[in-house]
């Protein structure tokens, strides 16, 4: 063990890698295979897989010294890896990890989230995508909705309806989709950015082979929850960001170039209070990944992505505010098909953040879901009344 807590095998799996494997002289791609190769992907996964089986919180020293070595940046389009990779993980057989994980952390093969339905969006266990099993292929009928960087993707974690007789949470089944099976369209949908990275997703009697299953059939909804736990630690800014780094950047910025004359006293105090705020978010998040153990993480991602997806849109409102009339100009609203994740940040403008962050408090679970599991979980306060949680799904009134 180093003198920071760094175990010594870690470094030494760094210097092995680096040594053999100039960064500099090769693609990220390649890079990230062999990073892969030596279990520096994802620390915490098994031997073999990807890890070395230690504390996920040593990743970020492995991404800080291969950065300062003169890595490159992943392509921002393979985002989902962070999502998926965790999934296969947990709930892949060794035949399903060994074919999925490298190529995702790669970049190789992307992957996108087939969760949403025009008719379950917050009550996820509601869908209603049936997958009908016939020996080793299921057939698989109905449409998913908000479904981000679809329209490049190679593989989809798709949840479905295998079994209506049963209760909702207990009939369904999840499933890594082949994006370029015959049968399944992807249709843009616009935005108020301009931009379609949402899409909706229609599957027309698309055959799945029962090898792309991932867990038991009818456990779904529990390798689903593994999904949208990563999912809300990623959008939740988990990790240990620079100290007014991000959004909270920005509105610092616009507050340093506003005419002394606009500097009053009161938009000074918003500015602290959102700043103030933001550190605490920060801190909370640095605290969380310090304390996490091996494995994924619980509910206190999804109080993170609430605070973050609330702080955000704040934050850029006041951006907006204190621009005044200036804020409201000088935006592409242009009909585009961006071909990575669009960031919290105001790397296309501080209009293209304002508008953008309107969906934070919407996408991976709303704010008022994040809300029920931090009352639920974490304050231990009774549930909502469920009365379809019992019932066979194909019994539960629906419009």
């Amino acid at each position: 063990m180093s003198t920071d807590g760094i175990p010594q095998e870690v470094d030494d799996a760094i210097d092995a890698l680096l040594a053999e494997h100039d960064p500099t002289t090769m693609s990220v791609e390649e890079f990230r295979g062999y990073q892969y190769d030596a279990g520096l992907a994802w620390v915490h996964f098994p031997v073999g897989f990807g890890g070395l089986g230690l504390a996920p919180r040593f990743q970020r020293h492995i991404e800080t010294r291969l950065r300062n070595a003169g890595t490159g940046s992943a392509d921002p389009g393979i985002f989902f890896f962070t999502l998926a990779g965790p999934t296969i993980v947990t709930h892949g057989t060794n035949e399903q990890k060994r074919r999925f994980l490298r190529p995702m952390f790669t970049g190789e093969e992307r992957w996108c989230q087939l969760f949403s339905e025009p008719g379950a969006g917050s009550d996820f266990a509601g869908l209603a995508t049936r997958a009908v099993r016939d020996g080793d292929v299921w057939t698989v009928e109905g449409q998913k909705v908000w479904n981000t960087l679809a329209h490049l993707a190679d593989r989809g974690m798709l949840v479905a309806r295998s079994n209506p007789d049963a209760p909702k949470h207990k009939g369904m089944t999840y499933f890594a989709l082949d994006m370029h099976a015959e049968g399944v369209e992807v249709r843009p949908l616009r935005q108020i950015t301009g931009e379609a990275e949402f899409n909706e997703v229609y599957m027309t009697n698309v055959q799945v082979p029962d090898a792309d299953r991932i867990g038991d059939e009818g456990e779904g909804w529990g390798v689903a929850l593994t999904t949208l736990m990563n999912e809300r630690t990623v959008i939740g800014g988990g990790g240990s960001p620079k100290r007014g780094s991000g959004s909270i950047a920005e509105l610092v910025q616009v507050w340093a170039e506003l005419p002394d004359e606009q500097r009053t006293s009161a938009r000074l105090d918003r500015v602290m209070k959102l700043w103030s705020q933001a550190e605490t978010l920060r801190l909370t998040n640095m605290r969380a990944s310090q304390n996490r153990r091996a494995g994924n993480p619980g509910p206190e991602g999804s109080v993170a992505k609430a605070i973050h997806a609330e702080l955000n849109k704040s934050i850029f409102e006041e951006c907006i505010n204190l621009q005044g009339l200036a804020g409201s100009v000088d935006f592409d609203y242009t009909f585009r098909r961006p071909d990575v994740v669009s960031e919290t940040g105001a790397e296309n403008g501080l209009g293209h953040a304002f508008l953008r962050s309107r969906a934070n408090s919407i996408e991976g679970g709303t704010t008022e879901i994040m809300r029920n599991i931090l009352g639920e979980q974490i304050l231990g306060l009774p549930g909502e009344p469920r009365v379809d949680k019992a019932i066979p799904w194909n019994e539960v009134p629906r419009n």
